[in-house]
């Protein structure tokens, strides 16, 4: 054989070996890789948690850890919750030890959430915790310690519109909207001192109220500020009502067109959505004894337990069991003013005599103690010893505005009547976005 030859032979072999030694590095990597994956697919997640970025010169095992979400149920402390989800000692006491120097653990909550993450060797990367949509806890791994806080959260604020016309209730008329109890208790709450949604109310009286709503990651978490209310009834009376704050130190209120404050010393019902069954009358024909003798309150029928609210401020004067009253609460206020809230289920938590109450604050809950057909609050108001029919009282504004802080105001509802003539949609008329820190506080109805 020449030597030539010899070289082919060689060289044809050599790159036959080096062919098969390729495909056979392939073929090992493939199994390597697939029993990785394998394995790591046995953890409830295989993926990098936010406090462990993709950086260069990370270990491979630094870029997987085991996720283990959690929820606590009734009656669960954090720690029963953590070990039901097998979350070992060591861990759970670093959580536990870590969470509590930023939430107060009894504020938690069933349903509350938390997602725990681990990495290959059980040892604890990063803990989240939300309590409610809107507060969010974090304990994240920075070297050897841990950093524990409250985390800034992303909504964003959805200014809409919405009108309608009345039909049986203004209740039944928002929902059909779609729309839940506290924006209809919140409008209602506008009015309180100027309408009695319980008997001021007809068939096709109309309504339009623009409202916030707030969304975290596209799902509705509750309703922001009403920032304008209108009714209008059938005889073309019309109320509004235009959110806004005078006073930056101070909460905001509501106020008419011209500038004066809705609220007034007193509003005129406790239970602003309750059905009116019995009026203030001095010739009532008693509906369990069947005498003819005077009603000098009204009765407002609700089911058991819906709150009841002060209708001004005072001072209580008596809570207890009273008769054919049941339990009942009595307030007295400036002007030689005393009212009478009857037949209640129970009282608020801590009242008793001598306490201070505010405007609109809960005292008591509607119930059918005493002399009663059914849960109602049977509601008086008393005036230096004589009684007058709550609904037929008339009481000035709180407040006006004057001067510069009128001229202000007048510029607000400019900007929010603009506001609405341009916008392309009707009833979502402005999105935003905020970003709430941990030290600011996002109010709900």
């Amino acid at each position: 054989m020449t030597t030539a030859k010899k070289i082919i032979i060689l060289s044809s072999a050599f790159s036959l070996f080096a062919l098969f030694a390729f495909f056979w590095f392939l073929n090992s990597s493939d199994i390597r890789h697939n029993n990785f994956v394998s394995s790591a697919a046995k953890a409830s997640t295989a993926v990098p948690p936010e406090s462990c970025d993709n950086k260069e010169d990370n270990d491979e095992q630094d870029m997987f850890y085991t996720l283990v979400e959690g929820e606590l149920r009734s009656g669960d402390t954090l720690s029963q919750s953590l070990t039901r989800y097998n979350i070992a000692p060591s861990v759970r006491q670093q959580i536990l030890d870590n969470l509590s120097s930023c939430l107060d653990f009894r504020r938690l909550r069933p349903k509350d959430k938390y997602r725990v993450f681990l990495d290959d060797q059980g040892q604890l990367l990063r803990c989240e915790y939300e309590t409610g949509p809107l507060e969010s806890y974090s304990i994240t791994k920075n070297a050897d310690t841990f950093v524990a806080q409250r985390d800034s959260i992303n909504v964003s604020i959805k200014t809409c519109m919405l009108e309608g016309s009345i039909f049986s209730s203004l209740f039944d008329a928002f929902a059909k909207n779609q729309i839940t109890a506290p924006l209809v208790y919140a409008f209602a709450d506008i009015f309180s001192s100027r309408i009695d949604f319980n008997t001021e109310i007809q068939k096709d009286d109309t309504f339009q109220i623009i409202f916030e709503k707030y969304f975290k990651d596209d799902e509705f978490v509750g309703y922001g500020n009403i920032l304008y209310a209108r009714y209008q009834q059938q005889t073309g009376e019309i109320f509004e009502g235009f959110f806004y704050q005078p006073d930056a130190a101070k909460a905001g209120s509501y106020f008419d067109a011209d500038g004066r404050e809705l609220g007034t010393s007193f509003i005129k019902s406790p239970v602003p959505l309750g059905r009116v069954t019995s009026k203030f009358s001095f010739r009532r024909i008693h509906p369990i004894s069947g005498i003819i003798r005077p009603h000098l309150g009204v009765d407002l029928a609700a089911p058991v337990g819906t709150p009841v609210m002060a209708t001004a401020d005072g001072t209580v004067s008596y809570v207890g069991f009273k008769g054919g009253f049941g339990r009942q609460i009595i307030l007295s206020h400036p002007g030689g003013y005393k009212t009478y809230y009857g037949h209640l289920s129970r009282f608020r938590k801590g009242l008793k005599r001598g306490s201070d109450v505010t405007q609109k604050e809960i005292i008591g809950y509607v119930g059918s103690s005493g002399i009663s057909t059914g849960p109602h609050l049977d509601y008086r108001v008393q005036q230096f010893g004589a009684f007058h029919d709550p609904f037929s009282l008339e009481f000035k504004p709180k407040s006006a505005l004057r001067d510069e802080k009128l001229v202000m105001f007048k510029s607000h509802i400019a900007a929010l009547t603009g506001l609405l003539a341009s916008s392309p949609n009707p009833e979502i008329l402005y999105v935003r976005h905020l970003l709430i820190k941990p030290d600011e506080q996002l109010t709900m109805l």
